[in-house]
């Protein structure tokens, strides 16, 4: 699967779970993988996680305006 995301962008990943936010973040890394990229992802509260998000449970919506990374 190709992305257009680059590091730096804004990732936001849509929930599966009724009830359960949408979370969003800055993208760090990207690791390319044979199906789907791997993500180290900065979260909006601080945390940084490594995701590899399936099909269309995320979209990349760019770099954050005002962003100074």
């Amino acid at each position: 699967m190709a992305t257009d995301a680059r590091v730096g962008d804004r990732i936001v990943l849509d929930s599966d779970k009724v009830g359960t936010p949408t979370r969003q973040g800055e993208i760090l890394e990207i690791t390319p993988h044979e199906t789907h990229p791997e993500f180290r992802v900065r979260w909006d509260d601080g945390h940084v996680t490594e995701i590899r998000p399936a099909g269309a449970s995320y979209r990349i919506v760019g770099k954050a305006q005002g962003s100074a990374r």
